[in-house]
């Protein structure tokens, strides 16, 4: 990014898009839906054209990158006055959940079934952020992505340990 950033050249911008175009794209699909998420990517590889001069090369790309994504999501989220309705959780127990779908279906239903916070925290992790970085892209405290953390991965196990037992028996 810090040789894009001083020289605008195209060919570098195509290379830091195949490699995170992706992960960007699959981290805004489980924050939104798929025509916001494709809106969201597009809005955030311009801010990324527009702002190269801004990059500060203190971190990882794909930090910034997603920095600059979460944003956007939020600013269109409050533009709509959607973020409430993301927040309003339908709570799913371990019955609620349709055990005869696949494995990914129904551990996608239980992703989903997270608030908003517990949900973006869990899934930036699993995109290989450290709880440093996702601090710094929600501009959360340390302490609280530590917390979301552990209330999303306990969710998601009382959610999923049914068919955990189906799988491993």
């Amino acid at each position: 990014m810090t040789r894009y950033s001083h020289s605008g050249d195209q060919a570098l911008l195509v290379k830091l898009y195949d490699a995170c175009g992706d992960d960007l794209y699959h981290f805004l699909l489980t924050l939104s839906d798929s025509s916001l998420a494709k809106d969201i990517c597009q809005k955030t590889w311009l801010k990324v054209m527009e702002k190269r001069h801004m990059y500060q090369d203190s971190g990882l790309f794909k930090a910034w990158l997603f920095t600059l994504a979460r944003n956007l999501l939020m600013d269109e989220y409050r533009a709509v006055q959607r973020l409430s309705l993301i927040d309003n959780v339908h709570e799913l127990s371990g019955e609620a959940l349709d055990m005869s779908g696949s494995i990914l279906g129904v551990f996608d239903k239980a992703l989903m079934s997270l608030p908003f916070v517990q949900r973006e925290a869990f899934c930036l992790q699993q995109e290989g952020f450290s709880l440093k970085e996702i601090a710094q892209i929600t501009h959360c405290e340390h302490e609280t992505i530590k917390s979301r953390l552990r209330y999303a991965k306990a969710t998601l196990q009382v959610l999923l340990k049914d068919i955990a037992g189906d799988v491993y028996v």
